[in-house]
């Protein structure tokens, strides 16, 4: 990985995949070009259900899965868990008190995950102004965390310094080219704080409205594309222009 120059760091549902010609599309053109790109997954799935997508939509190998909503990363082609990054997210923090906590919202119904890297929840419709609530209880019970709603439904509790922007920083400082050009592609509110970063970065044309927040940034490029054309159209905005 730190050979290569160019890197593609992207969420994966509604922004890599979604749209199969588009996909093989952009596949190709990456194909065509003259130096050789690294692909970051970066996704809320846990990593079983990161790699099943990855052999459904027959998607390249990447060279770092970020997973969990980047509370855990894996390298290499044997997807070896990053040992320090999991160190730091194990470090104060609590899922099971997170979870009595949250447990008194009867509009949020837990997710069933293999691990505690998160707490999350399917928030039912209208339960937005309750969000305020728990965030308020969780600080009141002085537990450590960093709470993430995307879709309009999906809650996500996480370790206080995690993310996929944190994640995308640890990855692209400890295992990227000193030099590589980045292009970040999200499309919901748990990609907001990678679009964030000083990077290249695409909101794809089918992303939720709750990334319109994000203000106007020579480095944010809105794309009319969705999907991965979305990601072919800022590509072709940032490094061909």
């Amino acid at each position: 990985m730190k050979s290569k120059t160019h890197m593609l760091a992207t969420d994966l549902d509604g922004t890599l995949v979604g749209d199969e010609e588009a996909l093989r599309s952009l596949l190709k053109y990456y194909e065509e070009q003259p130096y050789e790109i690294s692909f970051t997954y970066v996704t809320g799935r846990h990593l079983a259900s990161a790699l099943s997508l990855i052999e459904t939509e027959g998607l390249p190998a990447p060279d770092i899965l970020i997973a969990d909503v980047g509370t855990s990363i894996y390298v290499g082609e044997h997807f070896i868990e990053d040992a320090e990054w999991a160190a730091r997210m194990k470090a104060n923090w609590h899922p099971v008190q997170i979870a009595e906590v949250a447990a008194r919202f009867p509009q949020l119904q837990r997710q069933s995950l293999p691990n505690e890297k998160r707490v999350s929840y399917t928030m039912q419709s209208g339960g937005e102004s309750m969000i305020y609530e728990l965030e308020e209880a969780l600080i009141e019970e002085r537990l450590p965390h960093k709470l993430i709603v995307s879709s309009n439904r999906d809650v996500d509790i996480l370790p206080l310094n995690s993310g996929k922007g944190e994640a995308l920083q640890y990855i692209i400082r400890t295992y990227a080219h000193d030099d590589v050009q980045v292009l970040i592609a999200g499309d919901s509110g748990n990609d907001l704080d990678m679009l964030s970063l000083e990077y290249p970065s695409v909101i794809v044309g089918n992303a939720q409205e709750e990334l319109a927040i994000l203000q106007p940034d020579p480095l944010l490029f809105r794309a009319n594309a969705h999907c991965a054309g979305g990601i072919q159209e800022a590509w072709i905005h940032f490094y061909e222009n």
